[in-house]
Parts: C-alpha cells; structure tokens; sequence
C-alpha cells in the first residue's frame, strides 16, 4: 500500500465514497506509480518513486513543485541511508524552492523509535535550519490512516501557493 493510494482512499472517503474494501498489504514501492488527485479544484499529479530508484531521482525533479519524502521509522537499519536520500534531494538544485513534507511512516509499529528519537537521528533541527525549501514533518501510519487528512491538508495548502 502505498501513500498515494491512502491519500486518494483518503478524499474519496472524505467525500462518501467509501466502498473500496480491505486495503492490501503493504509493500515497498518498486518503480513509479502515478496519481492524479482533485484538490480544492485544482488537478494535481504525485508521482511515486520507490527508494531504490535513488540513482535516477533527479531526472524527476525538472518540473516538480513539492516532494512529499517518506521514511520507513520501523526500518532502524535504513534510517542513515535515507537521512542520505534526503539531503541529496533537499540539495538538487531544481527543488531549491520547492515545499517538502518529510512523513515518518509505520507510526503505528511496536517496534518504532520515538518521533524525537527518529528526529534526532535524522538531525531533523539542521537539515530544517540549512534548508532552502520549507519543510514540515508529519507522523503517519499509512495503515491505519493516522495523518492522512494532515497530508492533504499539507497537500490542499501547498496548491493555494
């Protein structure tokens, strides 16, 4: 399951259309999914890279706006090389200007450290303070839908700009 399938479920539900059953298990994101959202009537396209495809992340940077980067919290293991991921994006010279929202996702998980032991790892305090763009953080649980509707709001604000 990936955010973008949770964002969109997200507005068709806030909208009664809640008819789309069990969501699938959740899997990391291989390739690139595209969505299309409707937003405060404005159409918005979120294009989905999975973190393996790192190396060529920049070939999608030309024409994007805003970067919504996710990090696994219940992935220890991974936490430094996605920090890593992250600088090398907030440093790309076509997302100067762009609004970041960085979610720390499987919020729900046992096993997670807590968001100022994950922010402190990912020393959230000077990437923010040495950033160009803007950047909020959000915790999420794509899940279970805890921070959804502070992703669209986040997502709603960011068209009105």
């Amino acid at each position: 399951m990936d955010i973008f399938h949770d964002i969109f479920s997200l507005q068709l539900s806030l909208h009664g259309l809640e008819e789309l059953g069990e969501p699938p298990s959740t899997l990391p994101t291989v390739g690139t999914n595209l969505t299309d959202l409707k937003l405060k009537k404005k159409k918005m396209t979120l294009r989905e890279l999975g973190g393996c495809m790192g190396p060529i992340w920049p070939s999608y940077f030309k024409d994007c706006s805003s970067v919504i980067f996710m990090v696994d919290s219940a992935n220890i293991a991974q936490i430094s090389a996605s920090c890593i991921q992250l600088l090398s994006v907030l440093s790309a010279e076509h997302l100067h200007n762009a609004s970041v929202l960085i979610l720390f996702n499987k919020r729900d998980m046992p096993c997670t450290m807590s968001l100022v032991e994950i922010k402190s790892l990912f020393r959230m305090d000077d990437i923010i303070a040495s950033a160009t763009q803007p950047i909020t953080t959000q915790e999420l649980s794509a899940r279970s839908g805890q921070g959804l509707q502070e992703v669209l709001s986040w997502l709603e604000s960011i068209i009105v700009k």
